[in-house]
């Protein structure tokens, strides 16, 4: 019978030359980044690893061995570049990123665009980060709000990225990527539905109730039971509390937040009709300046990948290599490339880090199309 121990025993000492071997190779690996800074080169070289990976491949014996020593050298060869990037950012040698860092934003001599009306979610979110003194105005649509900030008639623009129960705001995502605006901040509001009507209505009066179909969504518990009343989509609330107050009907009633009532002079004829009460929204302050705060934690990116096996993955080990904590990661489709995606990730960290200096190196050089979404 096989001696277990012994079996062991051997493994042992293989592993010792394996990990013998690799630090040698590294070592070499580190003599190729001093050429390739000294030449200018790029690090990753597609092409190259390719045919290495085919050759160490035919080296084997059967298909699972094949398999399993792509796996191995492909791990190997990520190192090997890590390592080069490193020593790149360490000689200075990486590039400035194109973004200037900033003690503070300018909240005075600012122009800020929202989506919607007065009484809006993004009209509260703008007033919270910028004040109530701010000089603002809205526009109907997000794509109206990227493209003021965009022909400079505006600063900034707040926007609805993210809702804690209903997911991401898509188009704000794709939108984006279609404009060359950045995220410089964010801003949290809690969602608080009411259920509001004309001065003097009462809930037996309702017949039609308007609000945005996300709203409409978060309340279905509360308009359940009232199963009677029809339900209009409006492209805002604000929108939907300013229609049932020009119409002046009893029999209609908005859903939107207590702010829109009071502008709107409404009655609110029921609070918190959203089914949960830790329902927020989370509001990006975008810009067409590339900059960021000396104090931000925050990076937002995205890239694509080609639809192979362990793209991902390997896009995702420079924040591994470089110690940085992911917090988000998203995925849109790419348009006419089925099955195909664009990835949108956030993850903590500071453009001046030498650590997301290095990440952003290796995704530059390995993705397709990354770009620095903004760092808040």
């Amino acid at each position: 019978m096989v001696d277990l121990l012994e079996l062991r025993k051997q493994l042992d000492e293989i592993d010792a030359q394996i990990v013998q071997l690799y630090e040698s190779r590294m070592d070499i690996c580190s003599q190729v980044a001093d050429y390739k800074i000294e030449t200018g080169k790029k690090v990753f070289d597609k092409e190259r690893e390719e045919e290495k990976l085919r050759k160490v491949k035919s080296l084997t014996h059967n298909e699972f061995n094949g398999h399993g020593i792509q796996e191995l050298f492909e791990q190997i060869m990520s190192m090997s570049r890590k390592l080069q990037y490193k020593k790149l950012s360490e000689k200075g040698s990486m590039g400035k990123l194109p973004f200037i860092g900033v003690d503070e934003l300018d909240m005075k001599n600012t122009r800020v665009v929202f989506q919607g009306a007065e009484g809006a979610y993004s009209h509260m979110a703008m007033l919270r980060y910028f004040g109530e003194d701010v000089n603002c105005f809205h526009v109907d649509t997000f794509r109206d709000a990227m493209c003021a900030i965009e022909e400079g008639s505006a600063d900034f623009a707040v926007l609805p990225i993210e809702n804690s129960t209903a997911g991401i705001v898509n188009e704000i995502y794709d939108l984006l990527v279609e404009f060359e605006n950045y995220i410089v901040g964010e801003q949290i509001i809690k969602i608080e539905h009411c259920l509001m009507g004309t001065p003097g209505a009462s809930i037996d009066d309702i017949k039609t109730v308007y609000s945005h179909p996300q709203s409409l969504m978060q309340s279905a518990r509360y308009l359940d039971v009232h199963s009677s009343w029809k339900q209009i989509s409006m492209q805002n609330n604000a929108f939907a509390a300013r229609k049932v107050s020009e119409d002046g009907d009893k029999s209609q009633a908005a859903i939107a937040s207590e702010q829109a009532a009071k502008i709107y002079g409404l009655d609110i004829l029921e609070k918190s009709v959203n089914n949960s009460q830790t329902n927020s929204t989370r509001f990006i302050i975008v810009t067409n300046q590339k900059i960021f705060l000396k104090k931000a934690d925050k990076v937002s990116i995205c890239f694509e990948i080609s639809h192979k096996s362990g793209s991902l993955y390997h896009m995702l080990s420079h924040f591994i290599y470089n110690n940085l904590n992911l917090t988000k990661i998203e995925s849109r489709p790419l348009e006419d490339r089925n099955w195909e995606y664009r990835f949108f990730i956030d993850f903590d960290g500071n453009l001046a880090d030498s650590a997301v200096k290095n990440a952003l190196r290796g995704l530059r050089d390995e993705a397709r199309n990354m770009r620095i979404l903004g760092n808040y």
